[in-house]
């Protein structure tokens, strides 16, 4: 698979490790940014990683930053973006199950490496269990983003 992964400072360091453990369960990585722990704008590099998710130029992506909520909230402003935050891997893999989601928001500075790289193994291997209630539910989310977000081809 191909996974792109981005953060602000706050992610740079766990990022790296993920990027390490992505690169060792055989996916394609793409890191963009930024490479170092140097106080960055966090919508700098995620909101084009949640474009190339979109775009389908990636098949997932894993974004972290201080706590995980501020790239999920940049993310799930784009069309064609599922993300979820996880801090343990139950919820991973319900939001994998459950929710269909392509995109992973982490928090570097409340779980720790082992923890993470344990979130990211789950979320990577769990597929989404196509039952009814679960299609129902995925098709419920999609169209409401339909109602209030625009295509990406409907962007200027």
């Amino acid at each position: 698979m191909k996974i792109v992964l981005a953060s602000d400072h706050a992610g740079v360091e766990l990022k790296k490790e993920i990027i390490d453990s992505l690169k060792a369960m055989g996916h394609e990585v793409k890191d963009l940014g930024p490479y170092s722990a140097d106080p960055v704008d966090l919508s700098d590099y995620v909101y084009p990683a949640a474009l190339s998710v979109a775009k389908k130029e990636a098949d997932r992506g894993i974004f972290i930053d201080g706590v995980g909520y501020g790239s999920a909230m940049i993310a799930n402003r784009v069309y064609g973006i599922d993300a979820v935050v996880c801090q343990d891997p139950f919820c991973a893999k319900l939001a994998r199950q459950h929710n269909d989601s392509n995109v992973l928001c982490l928090g570097g500075k409340i779980i720790g490496p082992a923890i993470a790289l344990e979130i990211v193994k789950v979320w990577m291997t769990t597929d989404f269990l196509a039952q009814e209630k679960y299609i129902r539910r995925v098709k419920k989310v999609k169209a409401i983003t339909d109602k209030h977000l625009k295509k990406l081809d409907e962007l200027n």
